[in-house]
């Protein structure tokens, strides 16, 4: 039997998170730190701090507002500021606005649109496998919170 390509065998192994979710997921630990608590941070200093594309930090937060995640305030003294405690933010709910499903095939994706049909839906044995690492990591994911990331 002939081994299937690497990048098929990464594929399966290792759950690819984009950009948007890594950029994401610091700046939100940018703003979870301690120096800013009850702080307004301007856009273009997290860009600037964490080396992120200011017009894609830009998008990032869009969607993170619009999820109640972070809140801005608007002006000269503008900024975003988280809209809950470091404590009340589990990672998994950044990821979930940022990257949507985290399963690591998409026929068992929540979401329809992410979701494939599999012919082979009825007879398949590897099924449960996959459901387990979904299962892991998202256990794994929401046990995590903001604050558990700047501790040091």
């Amino acid at each position: 039997m002939k081994a299937p390509p690497k990048e098929t065998l990464f594929t399966i192994l290792f759950m690819k998170i984009s950009k948007r979710t890594q950029y994401g997921l610091r700046a939100m630990v940018y703003l979870a730190h301690p120096s800013f608590k009850n702080k307004i941070c301007p856009l273009k200093k997290i860009s600037q701090d964490e080396e992120i594309p200011f017009d894609f930090l830009e998008k990032i937060f869009l969607k993170l507002k619009k999820s109640h995640l972070i809140s801005a305030k608007k002006g000269i003294q503008g900024g975003y500021f988280l809209a809950k405690k470091p404590e009340k933010i589990k990672v998994s709910q950044i990821i979930k606005v940022l990257e949507g499903t985290m399963a690591p095939v998409s026929c068992i994706a929540k979401e329809k649109e992410k979701r494939i049909f599999c012919p082979r839906e009825k007879k398949c044995l590897t099924k449960n496998l996959w459901r387990k690492i979904a299962e892991t990591l998202n256990q794994t994911l929401n046990s995590i919170t903001l604050a558990d990331l700047i501790r040091k």
